[in-house]
């Protein structure tokens, strides 16, 4: 028998999706908004806030290259261990280098 994964995409990380006292409740609009052009650096930092285009947990603090835009969010090429991974992230989760 197959044992059932028990949890989601934010299980266990009560404390790094944990926002700013003093940024509690605030949407970022010019963070919303924000527009990235191919090759740029980009900081990944989650916003709790907008669940939309957020992506898995440990990624975060991770830097990655913007590679093309997809509707309204970014797809973002991360290295980990030699292997390129491709993310699709919303600019709201995304700061310049």
């Amino acid at each position: 028998m197959m044992v059932k994964r028990i949890g989601g995409m934010r299980r266990k990380s009560r404390y790094k999706l944990k926002r700013d006292p003093r940024a509690k409740g605030k949407i970022n609009f010019k963070r919303y908004l924000e527009e990235y052009k191919e090759g740029d650096k980009v900081l990944l930092a989650p916003d709790s806030i907008v669940q939309k285009g957020m992506f898995e947990h440990k990624w975060i603090g991770r830097s990655g290259i913007v590679s093309k835009k997809l509707g309204s969010c970014y797809e973002v090429i991360i290295y980990e261990k030699g292997n390129m991974k491709k993310l699709i992230i919303h600019p709201v989760h995304l700061k310049r280098c």
